[in-house]
């Protein structure tokens, strides 16, 4: 694991991906006197996900906040149209429960890092799940619509720091993309769960809506207690030793400052920002699409929906395989052009069998996306800026899951849900214009920066 040529990092100039080897260097050196060639003789000693008993209980604790993630993005889709009814609402506004999440993804990309510097992981595991249950239990008790939007603010708060956390503690483990498969897939599978519970205690056995929230408040709860115990010893002077930062470099959010610097932290951020908000327009109106649209009875609508998440969730498991042996940045381009395909198919073949296909199969595709992003970002970025870069465009991602619904509930409010189908191909096509970038991005660490 070795690059050609070296250069030694100034003080007052961005680290280079030279830094994100990993490989160990003298605290007390001066900038000038670190050589960051790796020897020939240096091994790659990333950290494997079942080293030990310890570091299996992190991640499956990481799976679980995924988990817990997912069922609450995918219940947008069941919940929407009994939100519309219950609080006398029009599309546009009830859209605005996509919205809020943004301000609380936003937050978190300013502070996560800040956050890991003085708390360490354990911070996240604390601070994230409270918000979550925070937001969940007063959901529950079906409050005003104001205070509605509010917590879904919480919600956000609480998924851009596991967001940011996890990718980019996993993406440094070895074999990371299969490793990262298998912690979306659990947001895959919670995501796959989530609708076909919500729709069947709705619909089946005649539950409220918000009847819904009570799961997820013990679902966060659980997350809170288990990820804590998991990461208790991850604190802010142990992440800091990890992770530490060249002299002259400032405090954290000079790190998010530096990490904004590199052109990869910016496609990434953009190309993502389309990314969830394709993921998060298809799950949230693809219910009231295949019902209005392609007049689907509301229960078979929701399962279509559930059909998504679950190709989504094996895609995840499956494709993080596959992905590796073509090259990242390849792979993903190849999904993107399939997804096309699938969705030219979901919107010109008017049959709700043929529909509900098709969109299983986009999941399918789109599913190992994320994952792969988030290891071509932690490839190319030094590894001190990996919690700041990687938390912004995973804030990006979900700031496009909650931009993008809203804008489609807007359009749909004057235009008819039909218009999700050409807004969801014409984004397909900018997110592939946007990730062709990539490739032309030439391998030397400085020539990454804007």
């Amino acid at each position: 694991m070795s690059r050609s040529g070296s250069s030694s990092p100034h003080a007052s100039s961005p680290p280079t991906p030279g830094e994100a080897t990993g490989y160990q260097y003298t605290p007390e050196a001066t900038p000038s006197e670190i050589d960051d060639t790796a020897p020939l003789h240096a091994v790659n000693v990333a950290p494997r996900w079942n080293e030990s008993k310890t570091t299996i209980w992190k991640v499956t604790a990481t799976c679980w906040c995924a988990f817990v993630m997912g069922s609450n993005d995918a219940a947008y889709g069941a919940v929407i149209p009994y939100l519309e009814a219950y609080y006398q609402k029009s599309y546009t506004v009830v859209s605005l429960v996509f919205l809020s999440p943004f301000v609380g993804y936003t937050i978190s990309a300013i502070l996560s890092n800040l956050v890991h510097q003085i708390l360490g992981r354990r911070g996240i595991t604390i601070i994230a799940p409270t918000c979550h249950a925070i937001a969940f239990a007063v959901i529950s008790v079906h409050p005003p619509f104001p205070v509605l939007v509010v917590m879904y603010v919480l919600v956000g708060l609480g998924s851009g720091f596991h967001n940011a956390a996890w990718n980019v503690w996993i993406g440094n483990m070895a074999n990371s993309h299969e490793v990262l498969g298998f912690f979306h897939g659990f947001y895959g599978m919670g995501a796959t769960i989530s609708p076909l519970v919500a729709t069947s205690l709705i619909i089946k056995a005649g539950w409220e809506w918000y009847c819904y929230y009570y799961l997820m408040t013990g679902a966060a709860v659980i997350a809170l207690i288990y990820s804590t115990a998991a990461f208790w010893a991850e604190t802010g002077s142990k992440y800091q030793e990890e992770n530490p930062t060249f002299p002259g470099r400032g405090g954290a959010f000079s790190q998010t400052r530096i990490a904004l610097t590199y052109k990869v932290t910016w496609i990434c951020a953009i190309f993502l920002f389309l990314y969830g908000g394709i993921e998060v327009a298809i799950g949230g109106w693809i219910v009231v699409f295949m019902t209005n649209v392609r007049h689907g009875d509301p229960f078979d609508s929701g399962m279509a929906e559930t059909g998504f998440w679950l190709g989504i969730t094996v895609g995840r498991f499956v494709l993080g395989f596959v992905s590796p042996r073509i090259g990242e940045k390849l792979s993903i381009a190849i999904y993107i052009l399939l997804a096309i395909t699938l969705e030219l198919i979901f919107w010109l073949v008017p049959e709700f069998i043929v529909s509900a296909v098709a969109v299983a199969f986009v999941g399918f595709f789109m599913g190992t996306i994320f994952p792969g992003v988030v290891i071509v970002a932690t490839r190319l970025l030094p590894k001190s800026l990996h919690v700041a870069a990687i938390g912004f465009a995973a804030a990006f991602s979900m700031g496009g899951g909650a931009v993008f619904p809203f804008m489609i509930g807007a359009i749909a409010q004057a235009k008819g849900v039909t218009v999700l189908q050409p807004i969801l191909l014409a984004m397909l096509a900018v997110s592939l214009g946007i990730w062709a970038t990539m490739f032309r991005l030439p391998q030397n660490g400085l020539s990454h920066q804007v």
